[in-house]
């Protein structure tokens, strides 16, 4: 069994349960993904399946791809990636892999994704400073504040937190339930958030850490 798929955010939404409660859910396009490659603990070290996401076309591939992707049928794929199987032995080249074949409603799962980038900001949107007084005459409101001291140190710390570059990265929201799947459409629907802007690219797995109970 293979243990994961790539799939694409469409946003989110909400659901009522059977009981009448309120659910915030996040709606997923899970595959279908082609299978690519097959490695093999012989040829390569490992077991694993090598995956395509969205089909683009074989012009806008460059020749080692269209090489590559010619072994499994010759389409052309927007996204790679490899994901975990037992045996390889039971998939070919070529393969569709679908979400309704690995996933079930109840089944828990870890999404990642990157996160929305927002570019350069300063410190109290990137790590929540609180800033100063907002009063008049203040002549100090968002400002990262003293780094450090006159004499001893006199450097600033390793590990400062200051202004930078913020958000674009790789996050892993896990354990999220899966409340519904509709296999003719590609789409899962998970309990909360996941990372990411709507069409961006997300792994959806098994859990590695069962959550506890």
């Amino acid at each position: 069994m293979h243990k994961g798929l790539l799939g694409r955010k469409f946003g989110m939404s909400s659901l009522f349960s059977p009981e009448g409660a309120h659910v915030p859910v996040t709606v997923l396009q899970v595959g279908p993904c082609v299978v690519t490659q097959i490695k093999t603990r012989a040829t390569d070290g490992y077991d694993a399946l090598q995956v395509g996401f969205l089909e683009k076309k074989p012009s806008r591939v460059n020749k080692p791809l269209q090489g590559h992707f010619r072994k499994s049928g010759g389409q052309g794929y927007t996204a790679l990636t490899e994901i975990a199987v037992d045996d390889p032995s039971e998939y070919s080249l070529g393969q569709t892999l679908t979400a309704d074949v690995v996933f079930q409603v109840g089944d828990l799962v870890d999404v990642s994704g990157f996160s929305k980038g927002r570019g350069f900001t300063g410190v109290i949107k990137r790590w929540g400073f609180h800033g100063g007084k907002a009063t008049h005459g203040s002549m100090f409101h968002r400002a990262p504040g003293s780094m450090g001291a006159s004499a001893t140190p006199s450097k600033i710390m390793k590990g400062r937190k200051l202004p930078g570059h913020h958000g674009h990265q790789r996050v892993t929201v896990r354990n999220l339930e899966v409340v519904d799947i509709r296999p003719e459409q590609d789409l899962v629907i998970v309990k909360g958030a996941v990372p990411g802007c709507r069409n961006g690219l997300l792994e959806v797995q098994k859990p590695k850490i069962a959550r506890k109970r």
